[in-house]
């Protein structure tokens, strides 16, 4: 029986490009879907220690499925570190004006909270419409 554990090196990462729509998906359950490759765990070699993970764009942010009640109620808050620089912006505005942010702080919220994180989030690309410009990556549709 071979008990030695498999830890994949930098050299022997592939990486491949997936392209997923969000028209009419839950943000939540894209959200997982994409965090999940993002940090590679879908493929057999993931390593905790190492970003094995693949590029993923999102296109369409703009057409998300939220719920009605969730529009109002999920707030984003945020603070300047001055006095009074408390800011908060409910969902539904925050989709109206910066679509991709949604989707980008919801795929944020699932990755590790380290500098593997930042380095896994730079291989998100984000886009309110359909158009992209990495068609020379030749990316697959996410299954």
């Amino acid at each position: 029986m071979n008990s030695k554990t498999y830890t994949a090196r930098e050299s022997e990462i592939e990486r491949h490009w997936f392209v997923v729509d969000a028209t009419d998906q839950t943000l939540g359950r894209l959200a997982t879907r994409v965090a999940s490759v993002l940090t590679g765990k879908h493929k057999p070699t993931w390593t905790a220690n190492l970003d094995t993970g693949d590029h993923v764009i999102v296109l369409n942010a703009r057409k998300i499925s939220v719920s009605a009640a969730k529009l109002d109620t999920k707030l984003y808050q945020r603070h300047s570190g001055h006095p009074q620089g408390f800011k908060e912006e409910s969902l539904g505005k925050l989709l109206e004006r910066r679509p991709e942010e949604v989707v980008r702080r919801a795929i944020k919220g699932m990755l590790p909270h380290t500098r593997l994180g930042a380095q896994q989030l730079r291989k998100l690309k984000i886009y309110a419409g359909s158009d992209h410009p990495h068609q020379a990556q030749q990316p697959e549709p996410l299954a």
